[in-house]
């Protein structure tokens, strides 16, 4: 079950139904199934409270992921942080709904075991990104 919630913003508009299908399928991809994956949508102050609190840090981030996966079953939470989604996607001239679907699949690739703490990583991660989003079109 993939859940979707926000805290001091409005949940994107998206189509949920098709999105959580998507994730699925991607985890799938990497032999992975989902029990529970919870998504909450805040803003800057919120993720800045939760990666203090929880992460020791002190900057904004476009996304936190709790992992509690056993197994091949991903569940976690991501707490996504929509104000930092936009300055990003004006950062690297992207869309902003491009950019929040980059950020959501980035999380579930996390989930199924893709890091980005090395540069080989990060180009992994990028490549992986990449790949999960030209599947999008499949579900619309």
């Amino acid at each position: 079950m993939i859940t979707y919630n926000a805290i001091n913003v409005n949940l994107p508009d998206f189509n949920q139904e098709a999105i959580s299908k998507w994730i699925e399928e991607v985890a799938f991809g990497y032999g992975k199934r989902v029990d529970t994956i919870n998504y909450i949508f805040v803003d800057d102050e919120e993720i800045l409270r939760i990666n203090r609190q929880f992460i020791g840090h002190d900057y904004y981030t476009d996304h936190i992921g709790f992992d509690t996966c056993q197994g091949n079953l991903l569940s976690g939470d991501t707490f996504i942080s929509l104000d930092t989604v936009r300055t990003n996607s004006e950062r690297f001239s992207t869309p902003y709904d491009q950019e929040l679907l980059r950020v959501v699949i980035h999380s579930v690739l996390h989930l199924c075991g893709i890091d980005d703490l090395t540069d080989e990583e990060a180009q992994e991660m990028r490549m992986a990104e990449d790949k999960a989003l030209a599947l999008l079109h499949n579900f619309f």
